[in-house]
Formats: structure tokens, sequence, C-alpha cells
């Protein structure tokens, strides 16, 4: 099912209660990820938005300056209103807070919503994710558990920026696992295994 609430989405219901909030790289949409989440958590209900802003044709969930420069005050508040959507989301179809399943550009929406508004989810599986900002003051992760899974050669994410980002999560109080993969900025079967033994646990 796709429909609109504050973002353009889809979701499908699943058998488990625990949920999946799926958000797409750049140039994806609401229906990238699906079979990625199935084939992750068997059975989760899958709710997958569509980013709103527009880089040419390719939909992105915040606006970027240059290749890694991002937009911070977009990104803030494209964060709040994923945020905001979610809290939707999980209102109108009776969910938990959702563990977010980001790929590049969503996994660094999906940490700026860990570090931004915590409360929108109860842990994550960042993709090669990058810090997407330093905070001001960090956030109480205590409880949240965060898989971030990095390619030892991805050009796109520096391997020291998504070290720090593992850093101040676990700073943060989160239960953090940082893998660093023999790949680049691409999935490979490995994430897949690491990402399904994660969430069995």
């Amino acid at each position: 099912m796709t429909s609109r609430l504050s973002h353009i989405h889809r979701f499908d219901a699943g058998t488990d209660k625990r949920p999946l909030l799926l958000l797409h790289g750049t140039g994806g949409d609401e229906h990238d990820l699906i079979d990625l989440g199935r084939a992750v958590a068997p059975g989760a209900p899958l709710l997958s938005p569509r980013g709103q802003v527009r880089e040419g044709a390719a939909n992105r969930f915040f606006r970027r300056l240059a290749e890694g420069v991002f937009d911070i005050a977009d990104l803030k508040a494209r964060t709040q209103a994923l945020a905001d959507f979610t809290a939707e989301a999980r209102a109108a179809y009776g969910l938990e807070p959702p563990v977010a399943l980001g790929f590049s550009n969503g996994a660094n929406i999906a940490a700026a919503l860990l570090l931004l508004r915590p409360e929108a989810l109860s842990g994550a599986i960042l993709l090669r994710a990058t810090l997407p900002f330093e905070p001001d003051t960090l956030p109480d992760l205590a409880g949240k558990r965060v898989l971030l899974l990095s390619g030892r050669a991805d050009p796109l994410t520096p391997v020291a920026t998504s070290q720090r980002l593992a850093a101040l999560l676990a700073q943060a109080g989160a239960d953090v696992r940082h893998e660093l993969l023999q790949a680049g900025h691409g999935l490979v079967q490995q994430d897949l295994a690491l990402a399904r033994q994660w969430w069995a646990e």
C-alpha cells in the first residue's frame, strides 16, 4: 500500500510487532528497500517513506550543497519532519517505535534521528552512514541498539567519519556494533548476513 500522511510512503503490515522504518538512498523511493527489509526481518511491519527533496530527478531525504557537503539547516528540519511522520504513521497503523534500516542518504538521516529525535526510533541498522553533523549536546540513547556497517573502500564515506559516528552514539549510551567490511559504497552479501543476525539477537 502506498499512501501519503505527511510523506508519500509504503506500508506492509507484516505479522510481527517490531517494525522497520526503511530509508532509501539517493535516487531511491518507497519501494527500494522492501525486499531488503523482508530479508533482514521476515514478518516485520515495513514502513517506507519517500524522501521529500529532489536533486535533479533523484529523491533524497535532505539537501546537500556538494558531494559530501550537507545543508545542515535543511537536514535538521527534514529530520524533525521525518520524526513527525513516524509518529503519525505509528498512530495510523498501531506500530511500536521502529528500528530504522537506512542506506547511504537514508542511513544519514536515520543517524540524525538518533541524535535529534531519539524517541522516534528503538534502534537502527545504518548501512554506509557518515556522521551527519556534530551535535551540540548528546541525546540519551540508553537501551537503543545500533548496527553500523561501513565499507573499507567506500569512496563516499571515509572510515574516520563512520568511526566518529559510532563513537558518539556509544558515548550517548547506545549499544553500538560497528563492522568494517571489505566493500565499497554498495551493499554486499555480508551486509545482509550481519543485519539478519543482529535483528534476530
